[in-house]
């Protein structure tokens, strides 16, 4: 028998869900073809066969959580395997739920939590009680249950359960579980806005120039280079330029010390099927228009198909968000933890714009800094941004490195 072993899910991510099997037992199977997906708190990974041969048991269901290097199920390996097939089909209905039966209800599971949500709850001093049902396999408390806890207002510790209690339904209503991925956006959005200083500074840009620009060069950058020149680019670069001009806004905050980057690792939020997913330009700083336009138009396509890579969405310093592309005019971006700024692009609208004293029209977009305060200081992040406003009306600036 070959096990059938959940793989390393990457860089921070300690489990994953059962999302649905693709095979079933006593199905044959191919080296390499996906047998079962997993929902992680960032992307979908697919678990291909190890060898060829027939699945002869599922030891994990749909719903389970899973942590990397446990067992999933296995394969009855070779040629004599597969050819067996038809008699292995039959008992397999009866082996599955023997195999993975219900967990059980998480008000009398009695287990312990999960390694890491056991020490979080160490560490911080929560409680079983008051953390109240966990999500987990058979009731258990998760990580994910526990910072959910926390991100709590302070209330009295009997609260707490109450406040998890669902209303009944009404006529009409439909109630669907939110997906691990939906799940883990709102924990982190709230951890977000509990745990940072946030704040935000708004300017408004001229895109003329940068609209000029493109206009004249677009077709002989596709030629040459096989890629649109998209706005896009023009952004990551004066952003590039900002935060080289000013640190801070490119570092972060681990426990009592500033950890401050030399390179920038420029988070890109695109838009895929389960919500939004950050995908990250590593080294952007070491990049040209061209190959910065190729990579975020990958990141796009690949985030459509839910096949982005774990390791892609890991170790951003900076983020930029376009909700320009859904038709925002303004809104208020929320910071990517632990990074300490993130830049939001809107809609481009022509209006009436005092120029040299005369009324002209305009293609003016508004561009909004959110700011971690604990790290970035006010001038810094104002001063940040008319860089950025700066480099967009005169792209020059950023040919020059001025």
């Amino acid at each position: 028998m070959t096990d059938i072993v959940v793989p390393t899910l990457g860089e921070s991510v300690s489990s994953a869900t059962v999302a649905r099997w693709l095979k079933k037992a006593g199905d044959a199977v191919a080296a390499d073809e996906p047998l079962v997906e997993l929902e992680t708190d960032k992307v979908t990974v697919e678990v291909n066969a190890p060898v060829a041969g027939v699945i002869a048991s599922i030891a994990a269901d749909t719903g389970a959580e899973v942590a990397p290097g446990s067992v999933l199920g296995s394969i009855q390996a070779g040629a004599a395997a597969a050819a067996a097939k038809p008699a292995a089909a039959a008992p397999a209905p009866a082996a599955k739920p023997a195999a993975a039966p219900a967990p059980a209800p998480a008000a009398a599971s009695g287990h312990a939590p999960m390694p890491a949500a056991a020490k979080m709850m160490a560490e911080t001093g929560a409680s079983a009680a008051a953390i109240g049902a966990g999500t987990g396999k058979d009731g258990r408390i998760t990580k994910g249950d526990v910072l959910a806890y926390l991100a709590q207002p302070a209330a009295a510790p009997a609260a707490a359960p109450a406040a998890r209690a669902s209303r009944p339904s009404e006529a009409g209503e439909e109630r669907v579980k939110m997906t691990r991925l939906r799940a883990t956006i709102a924990r982190r959005l709230k951890e977000a806005q509990n745990t940072a200083a946030m704040l935000t500074t708004f300017n408004e840009v001229d895109m003329s120039a940068a609209m000029g620009l493109r206009a004249e060069y677009k077709d002989a950058f596709e030629k040459r280079h096989g890629v649109k020149l998209g706005f896009m680019s023009f952004f990551v670069k004066a952003c590039i330029a900002a935060l080289k001009e000013f640190p801070a806004v490119n570092a972060e905050i681990d426990g009592d010390e500033i950890v401050y980057k030399n390179f920038v690792h420029m988070g890109i939020a695109v838009g895929g099927p389960s919500g939004l997913v950050v995908p990250v330009l590593r080294n952007a700083d070491t990049m040209g228009f061209a190959e910065i336009e190729k990579r975020i138009g990958e990141f796009g396509k690949r985030a459509r198909d839910g096949a982005l890579k774990l390791e892609e969405l890991a170790g951003g310093s900076f983020t930029i968000t376009n909700g320009g592309i859904y038709g925002s005019l303004m809104s208020t971006p929320i910071l990517n933890p632990p990074q300490s700024g993130i830049l939001g692009m809107h809609k481009i609208q022509d209006r009436p714009m005092a120029v040299a004293g005369k009324i002209e029209i305009r293609p003016m977009m508004y561009i909004a800094l959110s700011y971690d305060h604990r790290i970035v200081d006010g001038k810094e992040a104002v001063s940040f941004l008319v860089r950025v406003k700066e480099s967009i009306e005169d792209p020059r600036r950023l040919m020059l490195d001025i």
